[in-house]
């Protein structure tokens, strides 16, 4: 006989319970693994997608973690530039992923302003933009002759 009531999903902690911390670096490390036992390639619109998270990680990443959580987002922000990278030395890169990098370092720019506490974040921010810069052409303002993505 049933009772009305639902059973809560087994994902969701009860209330009153904390839930447990987010971890980019985690997420992209599962996305990563994922992606190479579908395919010997990498699928640069997971990669996008992983790159469009970084925001909100950013966010969640500190906020239920506030010890580790810059550490946990800045490390998978840096191991997707560091793909990015590997495409682009083997010339597989491409522009719409570069403008996503390019657009995810400004949502997150925007958000480590506008939260308190994350200065640091900023920093990090920085280190990553000036690592994207070196993928594009000489005029640094274009990616294969395209222009890229500038808020």
């Amino acid at each position: 006989m049933s009772t009305g009531r639902r059973a809560a999903p087994e994902s969701i902690p009860p209330q009153g319970e904390p839930r447990p911390p987010t971890n980019y670096e985690t997420y992209i490390l599962d996305a990563l693994n994922a992606m190479s036992r579908r395919s010997s390639t990498i699928d640069q619109s997971v990669l996008r997608h992983c790159l469009g998270l970084s925001s909100s990680y950013l966010v969640s990443d500190t906020t239920t973690n506030p010890i580790e959580g810059i550490n946990t987002w800045s490390a998978g922000l840096d191991r997707l530039v560091d793909i990015l990278t590997a495409l682009h030395a083997r010339g597989e890169l491409e522009l719409e992923t570069v403008n996503s990098a390019s657009k995810a370092c400004s949502e997150c720019w925007t958000v480590a302003s506008n939260w308190r506490g994350l200065d640091e974040c900023k920093e990090c921010v920085r280190k990553v933009a000036v690592r994207l810069k070196k993928l594009l052409d000489e005029n640094g303002r274009t990616f294969g002759g395209e222009r890229v993505y500038v808020p």
